[in-house]
């Protein structure tokens, strides 16, 4: 056995996925990034490999831990990539949408993909057929949306995202989720429509925590992967932790 942890550390939740060779044997959501936490996942897990994807500033002290106990890498611009980046200032990709791509690379190559990642934002990201990473869109996310619609108003309510909505809302609770659910949507088909007209050889791949309420809404044809973060995160580990 050779047990790698996959950590990916978001603006919503902290995820872990604990891989034995290639495989995905447990995927868990960490409550903190205390050194309590992480040290019983190592002993819990005993990896000899681990890699952090953080878009958050989480507790420098866990990556001297795993560094300790494991071959530790901490994904950031300076990652060897199995892609190129000539975007302008590279050092500012996102940890998690450089994992994206990475596994967009990995199980599709040589041909264009964009990668949506809908997380607190949505990220759309595209790469194309020679590898390159050319950059995409960033947009609210689905909480984000409907904790704005709330905030910034008197009177409309706080609701939470649900994937059965209809298209005329007919209560203020309907009207807020068919404007973010089936908004969302539409706004995810129509990227994709236009990513399509301008690219041959395309490919529109969908992960996330919202994938559940949206990918019955989309009218394209999408690869959807909820782990594809933690894919992308266990191949970049293998190019740097061989």
């Amino acid at each position: 056995m050779s047990i790698t942890l996959c950590l990916d550390f978001g603006n919503t939740r902290k995820k872990v996925a604990v891989f034995d060779e290639d495989k995905i044997i447990k995927s868990i959501v960490i409550d903190d990034d205390s050194m309590t936490t992480i040290q019983a996942l190592l002993d819990t897990y005993k990896p000899h490999k681990s890699i952090l994807s953080s878009v958050i500033d989480h507790n420098a002290a866990i990556e001297e831990s795993l560094a300790a106990k494991t071959k530790f890498h901490k994904l950031n611009h300076l990652t060897k990539l199995s892609f190129t980046t000539p975007v302008g200032k590279p050092a500012t990709i996102g940890a998690d949408r450089l994992a994206l791509i990475a596994a967009a690379v990995h199980f599709y190559p040589n041909r264009n993909n964009l990668v949506i990642g809908m997380g607190s934002c949505v990220t759309y990201n595209f790469i194309n057929k020679y590898h390159e990473f050319l950059g995409g869109a960033i947009s609210p996310g689905m909480e984000m949306r409907l904790k704005a619609m709330h905030q910034f108003t008197a009177k409309l309510p706080l609701v939470k995202a649900d994937s059965n909505v209809p298209l005329i809302g007919y209560d203020t609770e309907t009207n807020l989720l068919s404007g973010a659910v089936l908004g969302l949507a539409k706004e995810i088909d129509g990227f994709i429509d236009a990513y399509r007209e301008r690219f041959g050889n395309f490919n529109a791949l969908l992960t996330g925590g919202d994938l559940v309420h949206l990918a019955s809404h989309l009218k394209n044809k999408i690869f959807a992967d909820p782990e594809l973060i933690f894919k992308g995160l266990y191949g970049i580990s293998e190019v740097n932790n061989p």
